[in-house]
């Protein structure tokens, strides 16, 4: 156990951990939750995953725990307003996926290893009866001392009686966990920090016994702020129908070298000398980017399985040769690279002439508004089938790729392709 914390501590994996005295080499229970606000796991969330497999590669047991009961109140860490409740079928539903979705990276036959929902021993406590066994162990003073608390109200926001409490749910989540399953450990971002110190203190004072908490940094995006479970965002999910494995890929692509540091140790199972040698050598010649390309491929993998990381390597290939005209790639690669690629299906009458910034905006959505769309034009920045196009330019049936396919491109990073249907 020992061993594993520094590993974790060299890896960037550890922000917090009550941990401050030397580790017994023992073989424990730990848990951690997931939150099912939507139907999908992100990268974000891909942290606790990889958190999970480093203990249970040291043969500890381990528990995933989806918050089917603390779903339906809502965790006001990280949130600057109050959640909007979820309905019950809405939660149930997320649930299935994420489920799935942790069965492919987990191995709940492994052991001890479990995947439980805390609706089943939620569902059936009494308010009165919650309130004196638990709330007991709390006072308001304590509650207010948590940083999702203070932050929120700190910003002359309120805050309701349902989130206040969320952090006494999760402390019996650890409660519950440990009476039925010697749960020893809970692991969380860092912004659980608060909820997980509230389980360890009613532990203390409900048992008289010791138990751990450790977190795990927040990935941030470029902006600052967390990924979140929200549909409508710049989330990197791992669902392939949310963020299809090349958008996937080039998320890593495109990162800082130093994101790009910081995350393949994070993010990979490498060992501390390759890792090491890649940013060697990749610091002696930038531009290669080496660390994107080596995290980008194990990460792929990783998610989505060598084959389709096969195929993303082929659609790069074939996009970024600037050597290769697209009306000489063959119709297979073309249907190959529209499958993979963000993609829209449009219906238009024959002889049709589309103004560029209609098909960009209106028709594709590939850009947001007519004024990104022209400031786009102006930059030189929007190519049509890999040729740069002006203001003036009007799509019309000749400029179709086999016929049906349209790719366009802004910058040298983002595509996006259109099959036209003609009726």
């Amino acid at each position: 156990m020992n061993n594993l914390i520094q590993e974790l501590l060299w890896r960037g994996l550890i922000h917090d951990t009550t941990y401050s005295e030397q580790i017994k080499n023992e073989i424990i229970t730990l848990y951690t939750g997931f939150d099912p606000t939507y139907k999908s796991l992100h990268i974000g969330n891909l942290v606790a995953i990889i958190m999970l497999i480093h203990f249970q590669k040291s043969g500890n047991n381990i528990i995933s725990v989806i918050g089917g009961g603390t779903g339906m109140i809502g965790d006001p860490s990280g949130k600057n307003c109050e959640r909007i409740l979820k309905k019950k079928e809405l939660l149930y539903n997320n649930i299935y996926y994420l489920k799935k979705q942790l069965s492919l990276y987990i191995d709940f036959n492994y052991k001890k290893n479990e995947i439980l929902n805390n609706y089943e021993w939620l569902k059936n406590q009494l308010f009165i009866e919650f309130a004196r066994k638990i709330g007991k162990y709390f006072t308001i003073n304590y509650m207010l001392t948590k940083d999702s608390i203070k932050r929120r109200i700190s910003n002359n926001n309120s805050i309701s009686f349902t989130e206040f409490t969320y952090q006494l749910l999760q402390a019996y989540d650890f409660l519950y966990l440990y009476k039925e399953k010697n749960c020893s450990l809970q692991i969380g971002g860092s912004d659980q920090w608060g909820n997980i110190t509230s389980g360890i203190e009613l532990i203390r004072k409900k048992l008289g016994v010791k138990v751990n908490g450790l977190t795990f940094p927040l990935i941030t995006k470029l902006d600052g702020s967390k990924f979140g479970k929200t549909e409508n965002g710049e989330n990197i999910w791992i669902d392939p129908n949310l963020t299809s494995p090349y958008e996937f890929y080039q998320f890593w692509i495109n990162i800082s070298d130093e994101q790009a540091k910081k995350y393949i140790k994070i993010y990979t199972f490498l060992k501390k000398e390759e890792i090491k040698e890649i940013i060697f050598y990749h610091e002696n010649d930038p531009k290669l980017k080496l660390i994107q390309k080596k995290l980008a491929s194990e990460i792929t993998i990783f998610i989505h399985g060598k084959k389709t990381f096969e195929k993303i390597k082929l659609i790069s290939n074939l996009l970024f040769n600037k050597k290769k005209i697209i009306n000489e790639i063959n119709k297979n690669d073309i249907i190959f690279i529209y499958k993979n690629i963000p993609h829209k299906n449009i219906y238009l009458y024959k002889n049709f002439n589309i103004p560029i910034i209609d098909l960009l905006v209106n028709q594709s959505k590939f850009l947001k508004s007519k004024k990104e769309a022209i400031r786009q034009l102006k930059l030189n920045s929007i190519y049509i089938n890999k040729k740069k196009i002006d203001e003036k330019f009007i799509l019309n049936q000749n400029d179709l790729i086999s016929g049906t396919y349209v790719l366009l491109q802004r910058g040298k990073k983002t595509f996006f392709m259109i099959k036209i249907y003609i009726v």
